[in-house]
């Protein structure tokens, strides 16, 4: 049992009449009179609220939340009592989170039911852990307050950005967007894939005629080939210790995580071969390149489980291992970060042997903070000291990009927040131009 404020304000009308009873006596009485009234009326309500249980809730949410988006809870809240009442609903959300307005207001009529509705937005994977919802409950008399504890603990796993595929799926259906040239042109022989068996008709090419099916329908039958047109696309992953910059709470090993995921659904539905590979100090996990319909899942779930060591990255297995698992031609995006221009130059030579079997696009971020920075006017002698390497760093970035390309290496400078977008439109610009 809880005492809400409007019991405190009918104890303080009490007291003061019966501390002005000393100089007023008929004061005294009636002071008297309503603390008779107040105890009357509390014990009054507190009946009307322990008579039954008339307060149930649940809590509806995924099972799965997605890293980085905002993710909708659903509250709904019973009302058995036959008499209206008010609420004040709390639920017990993961303490990671570390929200204090997850307190709500709500007013029900007698058997009505209400729901109340807001949002969470992880910025980390893993497990959260829900705890129950608390309702505290007032008659139409307010002078108590019973808790009610409702639901269960509940546990939500915090998966790569997968609310983001639906957001990025018209990517991934549309025909008009600068791809011309990845439609599977039908043309008989000299082709790779097999795509159907037909009768034959005049000018097929003799040398694909099956002759088991045309015994079978006691007709020439051939086979009818496609142009060969799907291709690996590779997220490549750096899981090292520059990859745990944070940018709006989220670090941008988390955001590679992110578009790596998008990149693969795009991939998938324009009937490339999606795979994914991680590293650190040492190789990690693979997920072959594949286009089955559960391929997205086994990316999915790969993604889930990635952290990392705080190690330096070794690029030395991770072309040692690409060169074992990996023997088709394949467009390798590598997500890094360079902490300046050396740190480049020394990984400069793995890129080199990754770009010469394949094709590689390295991706790698921009500091919005520091470009802000760059962009205002230094007030003192301090702020010249670092803007200028702000600028300087910055600057080494452009050489990067510059290095990279006089080496046929592509790349591409993003802001976190836009990954995911602009991944999605160099794939397809590369696809287009047929550049893998």
């Amino acid at each position: 049992m809880f005492l809400p404020a409007r019991f405190y304000y009918c104890s303080i009308v009490v007291i003061a009449c019966l501390a002005l009873g000393q100089l007023w006596p008929v004061l005294f009485y009636v002071g008297a009179s309503l603390l008779a009234l107040l105890a009357l009326m509390t014990l009054a309500d507190i009946a009307m609220l322990w008579t039954r249980r008339g307060i149930t809730a649940t809590r509806h949410c995924n099972s799965r939340f997605s890293n980085g988006d905002d993710n909708p809870v659903s509250l709904q809240v019973d009302n058995s009592y036959p008499y209206a009442v008010r609420l004040t609903i709390i639920d017990e959300i993961p303490h990671i989170f570390q929200r204090r307005d997850i307190n709500f207001p709500l007013r029900l009529k007698a058997g009505e039911t209400g729901t109340v509705d807001y949002t969470l937005r992880p910025v980390k994977r893993g497990v959260y852990s829900f705890g129950h919802i608390r309702a505290f409950a007032s008659s139409p008399i307010g002078l108590v307050q019973r808790r009610f504890t409702c639901g269960q603990p509940t546990d939500v796993a915090v998966y790569p950005s997968y609310l983001m595929l639906g957001q990025y799926e018209f990517l991934a259906i549309s025909n008009n967007l600068t791809e011309m040239g990845i439609k599977r042109i039908r043309r008989v022989g000299n082709n790779t894939e097999f795509e159907q068996i037909k009768p034959y008709v005049q000018d097929d090419d003799y040398r694909f005629i099956n002759w088991k099916a045309s015994a079978r329908t006691h007709q020439l039958m051939v086979n009818v080939y496609t142009d060969e047109r799907s291709q690996q696309i590779i997220n490549v992953i750096d899981k090292g210790r520059i990859m745990q910059q944070a940018f709006a709470g989220m670090t941008i090993l988390d955001y590679a995580i992110n578009a790596s995921l998008v990149l693969s659904y795009v991939a998938l539905h324009r009937d490339d071969k999606a795979g994914v590979i991680t590293f650190a100090d040492k190789f990690d996990d693979f997920v072959k390149p594949d286009r089955s319909p559960s391929q997205m899942n086994d990316i999915l779930e790969c993604l889930y489980h990635q952290s990392t060591n705080f190690a330096e990255s070794d690029y030395s297995s991770l072309v040692t291992n690409v060169n074992h698992l990996v023997g088709q031609r394949s467009l390798l995006i590598l997500y890094t970060n360079f902490f300046d221009y050396t740190s480049m130059l020394r990984q400069l030579p793995y890129l080199r042997q990754l770009n010469s079997h394949h094709r590689l696009l390295v991706v790698f971020f921009i500091d919005k903070e520091r470009r802000d920075f760059i962009n205002q006017q230094p007030s003192s002698i301090r702020g010249y000291y670092e803007h200028a390497i702000a600028a300087k760093i910055d600057h080494e970035q452009t050489l990067i990009m510059g290095t990279l390309r006089q080496h046929g290496i592509y790349s591409l400078l993003s802001t976190p927040e836009n990954l995911s977008v602009n991944v999605i439109n160099r794939y397809l610009e590369m696809k287009s131009r047929q550049l893998f």
